[in-house]
């Protein structure tokens, strides 16, 4: 099957629960290391619900940017941007700043950040002197980001929940393949926020307890915060370095909130992607599932893996390790599966699935990693990473290291 030529990532920004930078956060996805999810108070009304805040500080935001003061998502971004400045400038110059683009995925940008204003407006009858509309439009991001780095090619936002950021990577590849740009800085962001967290609350999807994705005891997910930034290019900075080998997306609409119970969307997408990349299932090594530990989801892409991979192939969610972070999900996991290609990993070893051990009986059975599996010997490293979201909007990505 013809295959899309590869784009090229280079090493990620990112900071999540599991911590700053590709060696912290490797380190911890490693050992299974789930003390970045705690319960926390003052989100939901009368609960505690587990949530996966990042407690690394976080860098200032630029005075000389006004618009994009007082974001929590820009400062995130900003987190992630400065583990990479060097070589995100560096593009910039090698480019110029009208052909490298900004392709980011959030979901609710600077909301959270805004709404006290909106309780000072109630009270008080006027606007806080600080408020700024600006810092919670859905294109926040990508406009911060051009003007902190001086880009001026094509700079957008994409939010369609949970597959915003794995959909900001296939766009930024579409935005390569059309000539375009010559190198895209993509990813996501998104911060804890009331609004989302109690809209799940009151869908009876949120945890209060460590979320056990797959398990029989599953009772929902543990939202957490990221920032994840690439530089994709055409060409490899780093000839071992990892490629986005291929991608697709689907579109089932079953349901504004519920998947499509078969799994034919989640399906679709894998497939789709495959296909895209010129590989069979046989040549993925690792899946990163979506794995979000609720009812409906897991039940679905438990079909779907079933379907896609009938001979089984190890998988594992890390949303255990770092909750669920929305619109910077995409990204945060195709990270995961960068740290766990690269040759810094240098004896393959997977990632663990971190579950209370308690299969559901009525889903097919699935190759949770154990911590014992690793990438074949002496076969290139390839792996898949899934997110499937609200009003059936499903992406899948495949990472591999590039024969």
């Amino acid at each position: 099957m013809a295959a899309n030529r590869p784009c090229w990532l280079a090493e990620p920004g990112v900071i999540c629960a599991l911590g700053a930078g590709t060696a912290q956060v490797r380190e911890r996805l490693m050992a299974g290391d789930t003390g970045g999810l705690a319960p926390l108070s003052g989100w939901i009304m009368d609960r505690m619900p587990t949530l996966g805040a990042v407690s690394t500080p976080l860098p200032a935001l630029p005075a000389e940017l006004p618009a994009h003061l007082h974001s929590r998502n820009n400062r995130l971004l900003l987190a992630a941007a400065l583990q990479i400045e060097a070589p995100l400038r560096a593009a910039v110059q090698r480019y110029g700043a009208a052909r490298v683009a900004i392709v980011l995925g959030t979901s609710t940008s600077g909301v959270n950040d805004n709404a006290p204003a909106f309780g000072a407006l109630a009270r008080d009858g006027y606007w806080p002197a600080d408020y700024d509309y600006r810092r919670q439009y859905l294109n926040a991001p990508a406009e911060f980001l051009a003007a902190w780095l001086g880009t001026t090619g094509p700079a957008y936002t994409l939010s369609t929940a949970c597959t915003s950021s794995a959909r900001a990577l296939l766009s930024a590849r579409r935005l390569l393949d059309l000539g375009l740009c010559d190198a895209v800085v993509c990813g996501g962001a998104d911060t804890l926020c009331r609004l989302t967290i109690n809209g799940f609350a009151a869908l009876e999807a949120i945890s209060d307890a460590h979320c056990l994705p797959f398990s029989a005891n599953r009772r929902g997910i543990n939202i957490g915060e990221a920032g994840v930034l690439f530089l994709m290019e055409r060409t490899p900075a780093d000839p071992a370095g990892i490629a986005l080998l291929g991608g697709a997306g689907s579109s089932d609409a079953w349901h504004m909130s519920a998947p499509d119970p078969s799994g034919a969307g989640a399906r679709q997408a894998m497939l789709g992607a495959l296909a895209d990349a010129g590989v069979d299932a046989a040549d993925i090594g690792w899946v990163n599932l979506h794995g979000t530990a609720t009812e409906l989801n897991d039940a679905m892409e438990s079909h779907a893996m079933h379907a896609v991979f009938p001979a089984g192939v190890p998988c594992a969610s890390t949303k255990g390790l770092t909750g669920h972070a929305l619109g910077a999900a995409g990204a945060l996991e195709a990270a995961l599966c960068w740290m766990a290609l690269s040759p810094a990993n240098t004896d393959g070893r997977l990632p663990t699935h971190v579950w209370d051990g308690v299969p559901d009986p009525a889903l097919p059975a699935l190759d949770f990693c154990t911590g014992a599996q690793s990438f074949a010997a002496g076969r290139p490293r390839i792996a898949m990473s899934n997110s499937f979201a609200f009003g059936g909007n499903n992406a899948s990505l495949i990472l591999g290291t590039h024969a």
